[in-house]
C-alpha cells in the first residue's frame, strides 16, 4: 500500500465491513494496517511522505474547486458585463444614484490566525481557481514551510488583498460611470459611485494581545498612506503625466515615507522620541492631511475632459472619496474591561462606583456633558499605561498628523452594558475625536446576545448618544461569530444575532433614529465553523444578516450599511489575484441585487412555537457539550499539537504538562477550537443538536424547514458540514489511547519486535482517560446524528440518497486521518522506547512520553535533545601542538539514539502538521 490509489481501494473494502459489524472502524483499521507495514520495514517515512504529498495536492485542488464554485465565472470581461446587466434601465437618475452611491458592502480585512497556506500555495490555489476545472489543474505544495507569520507579514498580506479589491472596485465604478454618461449625459458627473468600501484592523486590534505598541499602529497607518498615495500617483500619471496635482501627491507620499522611516526606529529614549515627534508634528508644506482639494480638482478635470479621460478622472476621485489617505478605513479594538479600567482612573480613582449601576450611568452623563477636549502630544502617548486611553490618543494623533478625513472605528469587545459605550464616547470627546470615531459595541457572548435588546434600548434612550449618532450619521454595532459560535453553536448564534439585529431596528425606530444608518459589522470567518455559510454569496451575506433582519430595517425606513469580514489568509484568497477580486465583488453585487427584491414572509418567523423551541433545544445540546468534561477533554486531548501556527496572535497561554488534562476550553481561542473539531473529524459546533432538537415534533420541524427560506439555508449548512464529518474518525483517535489495543497488538507472536514498546504503552495507558473520552463523545454524537439523519430524510424535496462527491471527499479525508494515526502510533512507539535518562529540569522520561502523547512535540524534542546531545566536534578534529591524554575513551555520542528515536518523532510530527493543513483545505478554511 504505497500509493493513494491502493489506500483508497483498501479503505473502500474496509467500509464494506461495517455492514457486517457496525462497531468496526475502517479508518483505524487502515491506520493499523499501515502501522504494521511501517514498523515491520515494508514502508518507511519516505513512503509515507510521498503519500502525504499526493494527498496534499488533492486537498489543494479541492480548495481551488471550492473557491471557484463560490466566485465563478472569473473572466474579467464576463464579470464587467454582469455588472452592466445589474443596471436597471428603468431606473431614473435619482434611483440609480441611491443604489450605487452607498456601499453594497463594507469589507473588513481582519487578521485572525488563519494564515494556513504559504504564499506560494495560496497563489497556486488562486491560479487554479481560474481554470474551468480546478480538479484537473496541477496544484501541489510548492513553498515548504513558508515565512514566519508576524504582524508585519499579516499587514502586508492585508494591504495586498485590499489593493486588489480596490482595483476591482474601481473597474466597477468606471463601468457605472460609463453607464451614467450614456443615460444621463448632462448630469452624469453628479454621480459619485461608491459600490464598496474597505477597511482593516491589522495592527490596530488590541483585544487579546499586548504586542502592538502605539508606534506600531501609527507606523502602519503611515505605510498605508505611502502605498495608497503611490497608487494615486500612478493612476493620475497614466491619465495625464504632467498633471499639476501630481507634484502635491508625490510630495505627500515622500513626506509620509520619511515619517514612517523615522517611526521605524526604537522610541524608548525620550530624546529620540522627542526628535521624531517634533518632525511628525511640524508644519511641512509637503504634509498631506486631506484629499478634499485634490478631489475637487479631479472633479473639475472630469467636467473639462472628454472621452475615456473624463471617466478616469471621475473614477480616481471616487476612489479617493472611498479610501482617503490610506488603503481604506481602520478599526481599532479594545476589550470592555480595558475601557472600564481607564474610566475608573478618570472618574473613580477610589473604586467606589459600580460601573453597571444607575449611579455610574448618571455620573457618566455628567462627565460627558462637562468634557472639554484636551490637547495631546506624543509624550502623552509614550507615558500612557492604559491600553484604552492609549488607543484614543493614537486615534487623535492619526487624525491630526496622518489622515484628517477618514473616520476610525472603535470596536469594544465583550460589551454588555451601555455605560461602556458612553465611556468610549467620553474619551472620544475628551481627546477631540468624537466627530470622527464610530464607537461600536460587540455582541458576541451569550449574555450580550441574550440581553442585547435591552442594552440597545437603554443606550439609544440616552440623549448624548442620539446626538452623537446624528453627528456620525450612523449607529454602529458589531456581532461576532467567534465565541458565539463556540459557546452557543453556529446555528443558535446566527439565530440569536438576527434577533438582536431586529431589536436594533425596533430601538432605532422607537427613539427616532430612522434618519441615520445602521452599520452592522458581522465578523465571521471563512469556514462553516465560524459563521460564513459555504453555499454561495447569497447565503454568505444573509446567514449573518438575514432577509428577515433586513426587512425589519426596511420596514422602519432605516438604511443598512452591511459590513462583513474577510478573515486572514483564508478570506484573502478571494482577492489573491486581480481576476478573483473582480469576480468576488461581482458575486456580492449580484447577491445584493437579488436581496433587493420584495420580502416574502417566511414561516420560520411565523411559527415561533416551533422555530424558537428548535433554536433553544439546539442551544441546550451545544451547552451540554461545552459543560461536559468529556467534550472538553476530547477537544484538548492533543492541546494545539494538531494545528500549524497560523497567525501572530498566541492561540493559548503556555501551561505545564499536567495542565492539559484539565485545560478549559476558554484557554483556547475560537478559531483553534473550531480547527481542532475539523481535525478530530466532526464539526460539533455546527452539526450537534439539530437532530435532537427535532424531538417529538420531527414531522412539523421537517415541514417548517422545507418550506422556509431560512430553514432551507440552515439545512444547507448542516448538509455541507455533515458531508465532511466522520464519527468513526472521532472514535479512531480514542483507540490510540486504548491500553487493550497496545497490549493485544503483539499478541500470538505478531510484531514481536514491538513487544517492549507495546507493553510499555499498554501499561502507561491503563491510567489514561482519553480512550473512554473519545468513545463516549463518539457515542453521543452518533445518537444525535441518527436523529439528524431521520430529520433530513423527512425533508420533502431534498435528496435522501448519498452524495457520491461528498462520500469521495469524506473518504479522502479518511485516508489523511488514517495516515496521521499511523504517524502518531509511530511517534508513541518511538517515545516509549527512548532509553531512560537522568532527570533534569524536573522533567522525567515519563513526562516526555506524556508530552508526545499530548502532541507537545516541540517541548518533548527539546528535552530529548538536551538529554541526548550529539558531540561535535570531536577531539581529533583539532590540530594542536600540545598533547592531551584526555578524553581517554570515546566520547559518549548519541547519534544513534537521535536517528532511532528523536528524528523519527520530529519527522512524523512535521508530516502530521502537513496532514492538518490538507484536512483544513478540504473544509475550505482553518477554523
Amino acid at each position: 500500500m504505497k500509493t493513494v490509489g491502493a489506500l483508497r481501494e483498501r479503505l473502500q473494502r474496509l467500509h464494506e465491513r461495517t455492514a457486517e459489524t457496525p462497531l468496526f472502524n475502517p479508518v483505524f483499521q487502515l491506520s493499523h494496517d499501515l502501522s504494521r507495514l511501517l514498523e515491520g520495514g515494508s514502508l518507511d517515512l519516505d513512503d509515507i511522505e510521498r503519500l502525504v504529498a499526493e494527498l496534499e495536492c488533492e486537498a489543494l485542488q479541492s480548495r481551488a474547486a471550492r473557491l471557484r464554485r463560490l466566485v465563478a465565472p472569473t473572466d474579467p470581461e464576463d464579470n464587467l458585463a454582469r455588472i452592466t446587466a445589474l443596471l436597471n434601465e428603468e431606473d431614473g437618475f435619482s434611483e440609480f444614484r441611491k443604489r450605487w452611491e452607498r456601499p453594497l458592502l463594507h469589507a473588513v480585512f481582519t487578521a485572525h490566525p488563519t494564515f494556513l497556506l504559504t504564499p506560494g500555495d495560496a497563489d497556486a490555489v488562486a491560479d487554479a481557481a481560474l481554470a474551468d476545472d480546478p480538479m484537473a489543474a496541477t496544484v501541489c505544495s510548492v513553498s515548504g514551510s513558508g515565512p514566519k507569520i508576524t504582524l508585519e507579514f499579516e499587514h502586508g498580506e492585508a494591504l495586498d488583498a485590499i489593493e486588489r479589491a480596490a482595483a476591482a472596485r474601481d473597474l466597477i465604478s468606471a463601468k457605472l460611470l460609463g453607464h451614467a454618461r450614456s443615460r444621463w449625459p448632462g448630469r452624469w458627473l453628479d454621480f459619485r459611485p461608491l459600490p464598496f468600501r474597505f477597511a482593516t484592523w491589522v495592527g490596530y486590534d488590541m483585544d487579546g494581545r499586548t504586542d502592538i505598541s502605539w508606534s506600531t499602529s501609527i507606523l502602519f497607518r503611515l505605510r498605508e498612506k505611502v502605498r495608497r498615495l503611490g497608487t494615486y500617483v500612478d493612476r493620475l500619471a497614466a491619465i495625464n503625466p504632467s498633471h499639476g496635482v501630481l507634484e502635491t501627491l508625490v510630495a505627500g507620499r515622500d513626506q509620509a515615507a520619511a515619517m514612517a522611516e523615522l517611526l521605524s526606529q526604537p522610541l524608548t529614549d525620550p530624546e529620540v522620541l522627542s526628535a521624531v515627534a517634533n518632525r511628525l508634528t511640524a508644519d511641512d508644506p509637503a504634509k498631506l492631511l486631506s484629499l478634499k482639494p485634490i478631489i475637487a480638482a479631479l472633479d473639475d478635470d472630469a467636467h473639462a475632459a472628454t472621452g475615456d479621460a473624463a471617466i478616469a478622472y471621475a473614477t480616481l476621485a471616487s476612489a479617493m472619496r472611498a479610501d482617503g489617505l490610506g488603503m481604506g478605513w481602520i478599526h481599532f479594538r479594545v476589550n470592555s474591561s480595558q475601557l472600564h479600567n481607564a474610566l475608573r482612573r478618570r472618574i473613580d480613582p477610589d473604586d467606589t462606583l459600580d460601573l453597571g449601576s444607575r449611579g455610574a450611568l448618571s455620573r457618566l452623563r455628567e462627565v460627558l456633558a462637562e468634557a472639554k477636549p484636551l490637547r495631546v502630544n506624543f509624550g502623552a502617548l509614550a507615558i500612557e499605561t492604559s491600553t484604552a486611553m492609549r488607543q484614543f490618543l493614537v486615534m487623535a494623533q492619526i487624525l491630526h498628523h496622518v489622515d484628517a478625513d477618514a473616520p476610525i472605528r472603535m470596536l469594544i469587545a465583550e460589551c454588555e452594558q451601555p455605560q461602556t459605550v458612553l465611556a468610549a464616547l467620553y474619551f472620544a470627546r475628551l481627546f477631540g475625536v468624537e466627530d470622527k470615531v464610530d464607537v461600536s459595541p460587540l455582541f458576541e457572548t451569550e449574555t450580550a446576545l441574550e440581553h442585547g435588546g435591552r442594552f440597545l434600548e437603554a443606550l439609544l434612550a440616552e440623549p448624548a448618544y442620539r446626538e452623537y449618532a446624528r453627528v456620525r450619521g450612523r449607529v454602529s454595532i458589531q456581532t461576532g461569530f467567534s465565541d458565539a459560535g463556540r459557546f452557543l453553536g453556529q446555528i443558535p448564534a446566527a439565530l440569536a444575532i438576527e434577533r438582536l439585529q431586529g431589536r436594533l431596528a425596533d430601538a432605532m425606530r422607537n427613539h427616532g433614529l430612522t434618519d441615520v444608518a445602521a452599520l452592522i459589522f458581522n465578523t465571521h470567518g471563512e469556514s462553516m465553523g465560524r459563521g460564513a455559510h459555504p453555499s454561495g454569496f447569497v447565503d454568505r451575506l444573509t446567514w449573518p444578516l438575514s432577509r428577515w433582519a433586513r426587512h425589519r430595517f426596511a420596514r422602519a425606513e432605516i438604511t443598512i450599511e452591511p459590513e462583513a469580514s474577510f478573515q486572514g489568509g483564508d478570506g484573502y484568497l478571494f482577492f489573491r489575484n486581480d481576476d478573483l477580486a473582480l469576480a468576488t465583488l461581482t458575486r456580492i453585487a449580484e447577491a445584493e441585487a437579488q436581496l433587493g427584491g420584495e420580502y416574502q414572509n417566511d414561516p420560520f418567523y411565523d411559527r415561533t412555537d416551533l422555530s424558537l423551541d428548535f433554536y433553544r433545544s439546539i442551544r441546550r445540546v451545544q451547552r451540554e457539550h461545552l459543560q461536559s468534561a468529556t467534550y472538553s477533554r476530547a477537544v484538548t486531548a492533543f492541546g494545539l499539537g494538531m494545528l500549524k501556527s497560523t497567525g501572530s496572535r498566541v492561540s493559548r497561554r503556555q501551561s505545564d504538562i499536567n495542565a492539559d488534562r484539565s485545560m478549559s476550553l476558554r484557554q483556547i481561542r475560537a478559531i483553534p477550537h473550531n480547527a481542532i473539531l475539523q481535525q478530530i473529524g466532526y464539526a460539533v459546533n455546527v452539526i450537534a443538536g439539530a437532530g435532537t432538537a427535532a424531538g417529538d415534533e420531527i414531522e412539523a420541524i421537517a415541514e417548517l424547514l422545507a418550506h422556509s427560506e431560512r430553514g432551507r439555508q440552515l439545512v444547507r449548512l448542516l448538509r455541507t458540514a455533515n458531508g465532511l464529518a466522520s464519527i468513526k474518525t472521532v472514535g479512531a483517535f480514542g483507540e490510540l489511547f486504548n491500553s487493550a489495543y497496545w497490549a493485544s497488538r503483539p499478541y500470538r507472536g505478531t510484531e514481536t519486535q514491538l513487544e517492549h514498546g507495546c507493553v510499555g504503552l499498554a501499561e502507561y495507558l491503563t491510567k489514561d482517560d482519553r480512550a473512554g473520552v473519545f468513545r463516549r463523545l463518539a457515542s453521543r454524537l452518533r445518537v444525535d446524528w441518527m436523529k439528524l439523519h431521520r430529520l433530513m430524510a423527512m425533508l420533502p424535496g431534498l435528496a435522501t440518497d448519498r452524495d457520491p462527491l461528498a462520500d469521495e471527499q469524506r473518504r479522502t479525508i479518511g485516508l489523511l486521518q488514517a495516515v496521521r494515526l499511523t504517524l502518531l502510533m509511530h511517534m508513541f512507539l518511538r517515545a516509549v522506547e527512548v532509553p531512560v535518562f537522568s532527570r533534569a529540569n524536573d522533567v522525567s522520561r515519563e513526562d516526555v512520553l506524556e508530552m508526545v502523547l499530548s502532541l507537545r512535540v516541540d517541548d518533548a524534542l527539546a528535552q530529548l535533545r538536551r538529554a541526548y546531545p550529539v558531540i561535535e566536534p570531536r577531539i581529533g578534529d583539532f590540530q594542536l601542538d600540545e598533547p592531551t591524554d584526555y578524553p581517554d575513551r570515546d566520547a559518549e555520542d548519541y547519534s544513534a539514539i537521535r536517528a532511532r528515536f528523536i528524528d523519527p518523532i520530529d519527522r512524523s510530527h512535521a508530516l502530521n502538521l502537513r496532514i492538518a493543513v490538507a484536512i483544513a483545505n478540504h473544509f475550505g478554511a482553518h477554523g
